[in-house]
């Protein structure tokens, strides 16, 4: 099949410029940056999605994956939410408008959400049919999914793929905690109990690679089907690292560190991979002591 990818610089898109590549795919990548190195094969079109993308870069593609959107994990200042917004909802909506105007359309689009679309929910188990929460993040991710889904009034496919704390050494939340937990100065965040909806970052990777070949359609949560909380997987980290994990961050000090985007170190989300494995999907790493075991031997 032939594959645009938009945001596939990432942590996510790298993993799955591989995965996708190692199943005989061809690639097109839409990235913000003409210097972006890529596999040898893959074809780059630069793309600002404050702006439609290039026509050529979607003509000859039989499916589109967007992963592209500001960082979340940062200090969130107006102008950082303002970006944050603009880049899943308006980009996405670019990117959109650009797929209705061609004369032959992709016959998918596959985009991610997040499963910040919840919000703070406690011990609530979290489907896909569940509501949103309330706050900055669900509203940005109800207004993101909602401008992926425009793309099936003229006829495509649309799948959407709400991702949780994606793990991988290389960056991401594990790639911030590995300096602090191998110097033995790794703890729990807030009071720990806060339900973590982790997955191995290989797994997301398969999940989007089974989703686009597999021709499904709707919402999945992209989350291993056994979340921790937040003190359970510290614990797992630590005894991967084989070191101690005594020294906490309280609540005021993730505020004093990260401001507001601290609230979503510290809400619970306990979502569930229903409709992954109701498709059929297995993962290859349901646990998440031997999915740490895993990236840490990388």
């Amino acid at each position: 099949m032939n594959i645009t990818i938009s945001g596939a610089s990432g942590l996510i898109g790298r993993r799955l410029l591989r995965v996708l590549g190692k199943a005989g795919h061809t690639l097109h990548v839409l990235s913000r940056h003409g210097g972006t190195n890529l596999p040898n094969g893959v074809r780059l079109s630069v793309w600002d999605p404050g702006r439609l993308p290039p026509s050529a870069s979607l003509e000859q593609a039989d499916a589109v994956i967007h992963l592209a959107g500001e960082p979340v994990a940062q200090r969130w200042t107006a102008e950082v939410k303002r970006r944050i917004r603009e880049s899943r909802v308006m980009g996405t909506k670019n990117l959109v408008e650009a797929l209705s105007q061609l004369p032959r359309r992709p016959d998918a689009l596959i985009s991610t959400s997040a499963v910040g679309y919840y919000g703070a929910r406690g011990d609530e188990i979290l489907s896909e049919s569940s509501a949103p929460g309330s706050g900055f993040l669900p509203e940005v991710c109800v207004e993101w999914e909602r401008a992926a889904q425009q793309a099936s009034a003229f006829g495509m496919r649309v799948a959407i793929i709400r991702i949780g704390v994606a793990l991988d050494k290389r960056g991401g939340a594990l790639g911030r905690m590995l300096p602090p937990f191998r110097a033995g100065l790794g703890g729990p965040l807030g009071s720990g109990q806060q339900w973590m909806s982790w997955i191995h970052a290989g797994d997301l990777a398969e999940l989007f690679r089974w989703v686009m070949e597999e021709r499904l359609a709707g919402v999945f949560n992209g989350v291993a089907p056994f979340p921790v909380t937040n003190s359970e997987f510290t614990r797992e980290l630590a005894r991967a690292l084989g070191r101690p994990a005594f020294i906490g961050v309280p609540q005021f000090g993730l505020k004093l560190l990260f401001g507001e985007m601290a609230q979503v170190l510290l809400d619970s989300q306990r979502a569930a991979p229903r409709a992954a494995e109701s498709s059929g999907f297995r993962f290859r790493f349901p646990q998440v002591g031997p999915a740490l075991g895993d990236l840490l031997r990388e």
